[in-house]
């Protein structure tokens, strides 16, 4: 039998090879080979492989023979015409646009031609390759666009090799994860209507100057490699960084800039509307904002051009792809069926969330049902969309028509608050945020500056003291889930409550603490990314974090309606703090957190492909107002930093010590501080200069590692106190003493009694301990010390310094009392 399959294979390579295939070629059923190379259609003729047979048993000829049958009926097409035109070696498509101060490089057919979609993006010295990838089957059944998107920074980029134990990039880190949701947000609202195939974009950082941050650039090229290649896809869109340096906006500011910057907005567009929002400010005015979005706009929109052109040089081909469309017949039958229903359970307040939800999955069941016994197929196929269309059009109806949302309020109230601070005593901080029935737990952790998390990205920060960490359980909607890893929606909205906060934290020179705060989402139904602003602001001033005031956060939505011929916002509605249903039904999700100064934080996340920026100006308004709402409410709670600090709350402190004590401090191999350490379970660390920073997790901690200090190198000698020192050396002009801790100082002959003497030895020995004050130190910082200055003066010498000198000039009593102790001194 292995005879045969081997002879087999020659026969079938034989008939390959006469097909006009490579000699040589080996593998599975040459079948597929020459469906791909055979340049036209060709059939084998059986005398061509008659040498195959000679030799050959009567059996492995006939198991031969139904090989030849099948092969001779296998018909050979035509090669299929490419998707786009492949350049040839060598040759690369290029666009330059500048933006800015600085030129921006879009370049395709160098790297990865087997892509769909490949762009390298430049500015400076940064390369971004970015590669944009579908698949070309669909599962019937699926109803959503399965979108991955994949940022990487490799160390390579930088010059630098990985510092793991294998030396190779791991896992995504979490500044990563965020680049990939800066991506996803900007290009996921304009893939078409049904387009649900698998579709992946991955960004992968070439090289990095360190300049400019590759986020951005990254957006740019996703938007480029998705117009080169054949994915349906209704863009391009640019995106741009604003900054505002002292007071003068900047486009796309470098790395420097940034650190000066109390602003930094990244803008998605594409010619006409707005995609994408992402920003971190220091409090910055509404009309300030509004101007900086109308600079971005004016910015992103200069890089469009050139994308349009560079996928007019690569000419591509876009896949055929059917629409989904929802027929308006049965959009008509289903409102006719559940109409009424439907404004039942959208326009009772008393309805909650989960009610809601049974109430209306059960009237979809019972159309569902109806069209299932009609035989209406079609109908039965799109009616999710159908049914989601219908409840759009009640909810839309209630607003325009009656001002009135699903839960009862108005347009622009916010739903009933509850705030409580300091929930569980043995934490640091602790806080309970509720909103309506979103309700958030935050908690506190202060922790040494050495606690500080550790970042390894190619730009930005080396380390971050303030970390905002949220957690969304599956409980919080009564669901069953899976926990695993890092979730890209948890880490983004931690960021997004984080940049909100860090703005009100006093500088690290004046609050030395490395701070975590965690938010425990434990019920939600909208915003519960904005009540963890809200929580963790309770949360800091309950550990007695210096804030200087609240930071307040809303949500804020829109529901318009849209001319279906131009795609147009005919007229709208805008809503203050949403409900889940609101963001679901609605168009756009407007995350804004700021104090009554102004804005600190904002994203925007958007369902239709675009948003007018004028609607989005004008949002802001009422989140200013709603916010300052929020704040009042959370001022009757707690309303400043905590004075008194509980027991359990960590403590710092430094001291300074002589620099020739640092070393004894330390001890062999840092042996001496280490037990420190250890025993109080405290933090220790030691400058060059002498300074001691002693970080505790408690006050009682503290104390007994700043006693330990003090016992290894004694305290350190002020000027005016007294200590007690002994005699290790004896000079004619005087004695050496030591102090407690190894400090020596000079005793000056003139400083141990009050008459004059001749010899030291009268009044001191060798190892005699005695009380000394220090008087100063030297030029050299040397220590002064004197034994006099404890001891009582003689009569005489107490009468001239109790004289009565106040009826004379001060000049003159201060010379008269001279005079009489010198000659008190003499006489002596």
């Amino acid at each position: 039998m292995a005879h045969r399959r081997r002879w087999a294979g020659a026969v079938m390579r034989g008939a390959f090879e006469a097909a006009g295939g490579a000699p040589g070629r080996s593998g599975a059923c040459p079948c597929a080979q020459f469906h791909m190379l055979a340049p036209s259609p060709v059939s084998t003729p059986p005398s061509q492989l008659l040498p195959l047979w000679q030799g050959r048993t009567p059996d492995s000829r006939r198991y031969v023979s139904s090989v030849l049958k099948a092969l001779q009926q296998v018909n050979f097409q035509e090669p299929p015409a490419p998707w786009r035109q492949f350049p040839t070696k060598g040759q690369v498509f290029e666009e330059k646009v500048e933006v800015g101060m600085e030129t921006v490089t879009f370049e395709t057919g160098k790297l990865a031609q087997f892509a769909s979609g490949a762009v390298v993006l430049g500015m400076g010295d940064t390369r971004v390759l970015v590669t944009a990838v579908a698949d070309h089957s669909v599962d019937e059944r699926r109803d959503f666009l399965p979108l991955q998107v994949d940022y990487r920074e490799r160390q390579y980029a930088q010059g630098k090799i990985p510092n793991t134990f294998m030396r190779r990039e791991g896992a995504p880190k979490e500044r990563e994860l965020l680049c990939s949701r800066l991506i996803d947000r900007s290009i996921r609202p304009l893939f078409p209507k049904g387009f649900f195939y698998d579709t992946q974009i991955m960004a992968n950082v070439i090289c990095s100057d360190g300049d400019q941050d590759p986020d951005v650039l990254s957006v740019n090229a996703a938007s480029a490699a998705l117009m080169i290649s054949d994915i349906p896809w209704n863009g391009p869109v640019g995106c741009v960084r604003i900054g505002r340096v002292k007071g003068q906006l900047v486009v796309n500011p470098n790395m420097d800039d940034l650190t000066e910057s109390d602003l930094n907005l990244v803008y998605s567009c594409t010619a006409e509307k707005t995609i994408m929002i992402e920003t971190q400010a220091r409090e910055i005015t509404n009309e300030d904002y509004v101007a900086a979005l109308h600079l971005a706009h004016a910015e992103a929109a200069k890089l469009i051009p050139a994308q349009i052109s560079l996928a007019a040089q690569v000419k591509n081909q876009k896949r055929p792809l059917q629409a989904l469309t929802v027929d308006p017949e049965v959009i008509e039958k289903v409102r006719v069926l559940a109409e009424d229903a439907i404004q039942s359970v959208m326009g009772n307040p008393a309805f909650g969330k989960f009610e809601r939800g049974k109430s209306l999955s059960r009237i979809e069941e019972e159309v569902k049902g109806i069209l299932e016994s009609d035989g209406d197929e079609a109908a039965v196929k799109i009616l999710p969309y159908a049914f989601d269309a219908v409840k759009k059009q009640i909810l839309q109806r209630n607003i325009f028509e009656k001002g009135v949302r699903v839960d009862g309020r108005a347009l622009h109230e916010v739903r009933d608050l509850y705030c409580e601070a300091g929930t569980y005593l043995p934490l640091h901080g602790s806080s309970l945020f509720s909103r309506g029935n979103t309700q958030v737990l935050c908690t506190v952790t202060m922790g040494a500056p050495d606690d500080a998390q550790k970042l390894d990205s190619l730009v930005g920060m080396s380390r971050k003291r303030f970390m905002v960490h949220y957690s969304f359980p599956p409980f919080s909607i009564n669901e069953v889930g899976r926990l695993g890893g890092l979730n890209r929606r948890e880490v983004g909205h931690g960021t997004l409550a984080e940049k909100a906060l860090v703005a009100l934290l006093p500088p690290e020179e004046d609050f030395p603490y490395s701070v975590r705060v965690t938010s425990e989402c434990l019920a939600s139904d909208g915003s519960s990314s904005m009540a963890t602003v809200c929580g963790g602001s309770l949360a800091l001033m309950d550990a007695g974090v210096p804030l200087r005031e609240h930071v307040g956060a809303v949500s804020v939505g829109l529901v318009s309606v849209i001319d279906p011929s131009t795609g147009s916002i005919t007229d709208y509605r805008i809503l203050t703090d949403i409900l889940g249903l609101e963001d679901h039904l609605g168009d756009m999700d407007f995350k804004i957190a700021g104090t009554r100064k102004g804005i600190t934080a904002i994203q925007l996340d958007i369902k239709p492909a675009g948003i007018p920026l004028h609607i989005i100006c004008e949002a802001l308004e009422p989140a200013r107002v709603g916010r300052s709402q929020i704040i009042d409410f959370m001022e009757q709670t707690i309303c400043s930093p905590r004075d008194a600090q509980r027991e359990n709350m960590p403590r710092s402190g430094t001291m300074t010590i002589h620099q020739d004590s640092i070393g004894r401090l330390i001890g062999p191999q840092g042996s001496n501080v280490k037990g420190i350490q250890r025993v109080t379970d405290a933090r220790v660390s030691i400058s060059e200069d002498g300074v001691v920073t002693i970080f505790a997790r408690d006050q009682a901690s503290f104390d007994q590692a700043k006693s330990m200090v003090e016992a290894s190198v004694g305290k350190e000698v002020e000027v005016g106190n007294t200590y007690v020192a002994k005699v290790v050396a004896i000079k004619d002009f005087g004695a050496f003493m030591e102090l407690d801790g190894g400090y020596q100082g000079l005793l000056h002959i003139s400083e141990i009694a009050h008459q004059r003497i001749e010899r030291v030895t009268d009044f001191l020995t060798l190892g005699q301990q005695l009380s000394v004050v220090c008087i100063g130190r030297d030029l050299r910082g040397n220590l002064k010390l004197s034994r006099k200055a404890i001891l009582p003066p003689p009569p005489a010498l107490q009468t001239v310094l109790e004289t009565d000198t106040d009826t004379l000039q001060p000049s003159t009593a201060s010379l008269l009392k001279a005079a009489q102790l010198k000659r008190l001194m003499n006489d002596s």
